[in-house]
């Protein structure tokens, strides 16, 4: 069973950066290079959205609403996936969810990101 913990939310100002962490455990690095890692998330409101993607060849892509700002990377070796987010504005207000999918697809917890002033 892999589990997915992500951290690295907080409050930040309009224009601010932040990192987004996601640490995968109950799978081996070797297993976890064959995942495809995402990173979507969810406004209030709103349904959840796709915000970033890296296949297990290392193809990424991107929402439109993110493309230039928001940068996602992953270490096998730390089994972890990243989100670099620059450039936030008031409209990435949402929490940020990890996911993993290779047969099955496994959700993180999730974790806030406010942009405000």
């Amino acid at each position: 069973q892999v589990q997915l913990v992500e951290s690295g939310g907080g409050l930040v100002q309009p224009g601010g950066s932040l990192r987004l962490s996601c640490a995968a455990s109950g799978v081996s690095g070797s297993t976890f290079e064959s995942y495809a890692m995402s990173w979507y998330r969810q406004a209030p409101g709103k349904e959840r959205e796709l915000v970033a993607t890296m296949t297990r060849y290392g193809s990424t892509s991107y929402a439109d609403s993110v493309k230039g700002r928001f940068t996602i990377t992953r270490d096998n070796a730390k089994i972890t996936v990243y989100l670099q987010m620059n450039s936030l504005n008031t409209e990435d207000t949402a929490v940020y969810y990890c996911h993993a999918r290779r047969m099955l697809e496994y959700w993180g917890q999730g974790t806030q990101v406010t942009v405000s002033s």
